[in-house]
């Protein structure tokens, strides 16, 4: 069975905003989607629309596994921060190592062939290039990716980098897509959505599902 899944992030919706989700609504209504995830977004207004909030937690929809958590920044592969120095930099070390550990246990935890991950914060320097070189630790940590990499994933999807780049890879090989909104909105104007197909199984559970913020 194929399953259709649709991925966007980082809406930011607010009194502006009225026409801005008409494309990706657009978008969502012809993908005819089996599976719509959003990335970045307000966890007490998902929850009471029946949405399934991923944090640390995993879910199967139609036969594939999905993992989600928040991630954190640090930076990616030498140029990641260490815990060394003061006490407050040990604390914001300790939060991207949580955060991994955290996504670890979520990809322990799916049996399904299918796995696909949702963060807010990138894995891979890959997807936020196009920013400027100087926020690349304000948008990501490579400390996500081992867990990635190790436990085997079909696809990852995150936001937060508005100008990086939309696609890139894990060390492993699996494909890392950036679905920020404005950065959809520049490269895919007239749909403004990322559509994966994906192999899965008989599921068990129907809801749509979010990663936190």
């Amino acid at each position: 069975m194929t399953v259709r899944i649709g991925a966007i992030g980082d809406l930011h919706y607010g009194r502006e905003s009225r026409d801005v989700l008409k494309p990706v609504l657009q978008a969502v209504e012809d993908a005819r989607l089996d599976v719509l995830l959003l990335l970045g977004e307000v966890r007490a207004a998902l929850r009471e629309g029946g949405i399934v909030v991923l944090d640390g937690d995993s879910c199967e929809v139609k036969g594939v596994g999905f993992a989600g958590v928040k991630g954190f920044c640090g930076g990616f592969g030498r140029g990641a921060l260490g815990p060394w120095g003061e006490e407050v930099v040990k604390r914001f070390v300790h939060e991207a190592v949580q955060e991994a550990l955290k996504l670890e246990s979520a990809l322990a935890r799916l049996r399904t062939p299918s796995r696909i991950v949702l963060l807010h914060y990138a894995p891979v320097v890959g997807t936020v290039m196009g920013e400027p070189p100087e926020i690349y630790p304000y948008l990501g940590s490579s400390r996500l990716e081992e867990p990635l990499s190790r436990l085997g994933v079909t696809a990852i999807f995150h936001g937060h980098a508005h100008k990086g780049a939309a696609e890139g890879r894990t060390t492993a090989g699996a494909p890392v897509y950036n679905v920020s909104l404005p950065l959809m909105m520049r490269l895919f104007p007239e749909r403004p959505l990322r559509i994966l197909d994906v192999e899965a199984a008989n599921g068990t559970c129907e809801s749509p599902v979010a990663v936190r913020p």
